[in-house]
């Protein structure tokens, strides 16, 4: 386009970097919720321009939903990307302060935003702001989560996922460290629902439509795909929609013993929601020849998913 700045292929380079989190499996998508929530603010308002009293409880909340479980506090969680995506370009403070400082940030009302060419493209294109938010959100999360993302970011799940809603890794076929996205097998999910006798793993749930196939019952992957968790049989696990959301936010977990644990951090009132209390401690139980999960993916979701410490014994 004419007129259009000579560094923005950089910038939006550098901004689909962010997909690049992986790094020993460890998650760390702090850098790409900070971009979501101002990709949200931008397609509501107009502006990126987030000043950091208003944007610090909304990214505060967002870190305690969405990251892997941090003894750091929530300002200090999100001082974090706020001041340090200044060194990638593509996120500029109209006051220089040091890196990780909270009361900087407060007492000089410091505001962030996209960079201004950036922001132009962004502005002017509306599907740019939604192939970018696409892209960050699914390189980042499962596709039980991805939805809860966008909504709590401002952005319209459905106008951003579109035909992607439900097959992440089927987004934008873009290379990341130079190699092409990876596909999921087809077969993956037909199978691990054979071999867990098309029964939630944790609860036993086996609904099905007369004549149909199972309803409400999923594969979910125990290391995640976009992780580098394969479609192997010992990454997975037939859970019903409501286990399976539980187990992608980290209420739920499995320990090497392969017993179900709820974190502590879960709370319910309810008998319905109190209901997942009583999976605390339950022991798998597949049916003759079906491979329990591999221990690597265990341990890879107890680290980057489960939110802090289970129940009590």
């Amino acid at each position: 386009m004419t007129g259009e700045d000579p560094r923005l292929p950089e910038l939006l380079t550098r901004l689909g970097s962010l997909r690049q989190h992986q790094r020993d499996g460890r998650r760390s998508p702090h850098k790409p919720l900070l971009m979501l929530l101002a990709l949200g603010r931008l397609a509501s308002t107009g502006s990126s321009s987030s000043p950091w009293v208003e944007i610090e409880p909304l990214l505060a909340d967002l870190l305690a939903e969405f990251c892997p479980p941090s003894r750091t506090g929530r300002s200090q969680s999100a001082a974090y990307p706020f001041t340090r995506l200044r060194s990638d370009g593509i996120w500029w403070l109209d006051h220089d302060v040091p890196d990780d400082s909270v009361a900087p940030l407060t007492t000089q009302r410091v505001v962030g935003r996209f960079a201004p060419a950036l922001e132009a493209a962004l502005r002017r294109d509306p599907e740019l702001v939604r192939s970018t938010a696409r892209a960050l959100v699914t390189s980042q999360f499962p596709d039980t989560v991805a939805p809860d993302v966008l909504a709590a970011v401002g952005l319209d799940p459905v106008s951003v996922l579109g035909g992607f809603a439900g097959t992440a890794d089927a987004g934008p076929t873009a290379a990341v460290d130079g190699q092409a996205a990876r596909r999921r097998d087809p077969r993956w999910r037909a199978d691990v629902l054979q071999a867990w006798d098309r029964q939630c793993a944790f609860c036993g749930y086996d609904g099905q439509l007369v004549g149909a196939a199972s309803v409400g019952l999923d594969a979910a992957h125990v290391r995640w795909f976009a992780f580098d968790g394969p479609d192997d049989l010992d990454n997975g696990l037939a859970l019903c929609v409501l286990h399976h959301k539980l187990f992608d936010l980290g209420v739920l977990g499995l320990d090497a013993a392969f017993r179900v644990l709820v974190s502590a951090t879960f709370s319910a009132r309810t008998a319905a929601g109190r209901a997942v209390y009583g999976l605390h401690g339950h022991e798998l139980h597949p049916r003759p020849g079906t491979v329990l999960p591999g221990l690597v993916h265990v341990a890879w979701h107890t680290r980057e998913v489960f939110k802090g410490a289970p129940l009590a014994a």
